[in-house]
């Protein structure tokens, strides 16, 4: 039997494996594309296990790719972009998908190895002995990288009944009240002495970089309706805010600073700035 065949049944999983680790819809339909490429005319009897072969394979591809992302810095995303037909196509993917925004955002923040690991293990099953041979590390370490992107994760998701789960409640009704248009719920949500401040290098040419109180910030949003469609509440440095993550990669960052009654004093819009990342080679875990 081909293995084309077997591909052919595993391809929706390969393409969501590859989706988590690369965080693109078009690069992982371009990682799958090559495995199949490279399946086609090897013979599945030739195989232990044709469904790992496939997977393995996948997942090398993903990390070259993500090796060749190291090398080159990523442009920011021009205001234009976010009607742009790629983006529709990574958003169309993500509600087929049902893949949360929040989960590639959190991804997106591990560094490379921990990803290929997390996802391998912790979202497709894929044992330590053959994430070991992907990342081309012993699979203790394997085991460590997958655990320490575990923790970073559980960091990121407040537990139910602290104070920062309340806080992330607030964001969360802020951003569905903007989504809604929802302009008195906004109010109610916003100190009447509310500051907005932006970087602006975000906004539109001649929109101020500061907005001050309630019902001007809250009419203010029916401008940026697209963005704040795109946006999920999550902990920043521990503080709450969102991210706006067209595709699920991270655009901008929204820092809230609440008051002792829950209400929104500030909010600070910035650009996603990504940090240095170690390359995948470096033998650390």
């Amino acid at each position: 039997m081909e293995l084309i065949a077997h591909f052919e049944a595993a391809r929706p999983r390969l393409l969501s494996l590859a989706h988590r680790i690369l965080g693109s819809h078009q690069d992982a339909e371009d990682a799958v594309q090559t495995t199949w490429t490279r399946a086609n005319g090897v013979d599945a009897d030739t195989l232990d296990n044709p469904e790992a072969w496939l997977t393995t394979v996948t997942a090398r591809l993903c990390v070259d790719l993500l090796r060749s992302r190291a090398r080159r810095p990523e442009l920011p995303l021009p205001e234009q972009d976010f009607q742009s037909e790629e983006l529709a196509a990574e958003e169309a993917f993500l509600r087929r998908e049902e893949v949360s925004r929040a989960l590639l955002v959190l991804l997106d923040a591990l560094p490379p190895r921990q990803r290929v690991a997390y996802v391998l293990h912790d979202l497709f099953t894929v044992p330590f002995d053959r994430i070991a041979e992907v990342l081309d590390v012993r699979p203790d370490a394997a085991k460590k990288l997958a655990s320490r992107a575990r923790a970073a994760l559980r960091a990121a998701r407040p537990a139910p009944g602290t104070p920062a789960a309340s806080h992330l409640r607030i964001v969360d009704a802020f951003l569905a009240a903007a989504r809604g248009g929802d302009l008195a719920r906004l109010v109610a949500l916003l100190a009447p002495d509310a500051v907005r401040l932006a970087d602006p290098g975000l906004l539109p040419p001649g929109a101020p970089t500061e907005v001050h109180g309630a019902a001007a910030i809250a009419t203010e949003t029916r401008a940026f309706a697209a963005r704040i469609a795109l946006a999920v509440p999550l902990l920043l440095d521990g503080r709450p805010g969102a991210v706006i993550a067209p595709g699920g990669r991270p655009f901008a960052l929204i820092r809230l600073r609440l008051d002792g009654d829950g209400l929104v004093t500030r909010i600070e819009i910035v650009p996603a700035r990504r940090r240095p990342r170690r390359p995948l080679s470096d033998p650390r875990p």
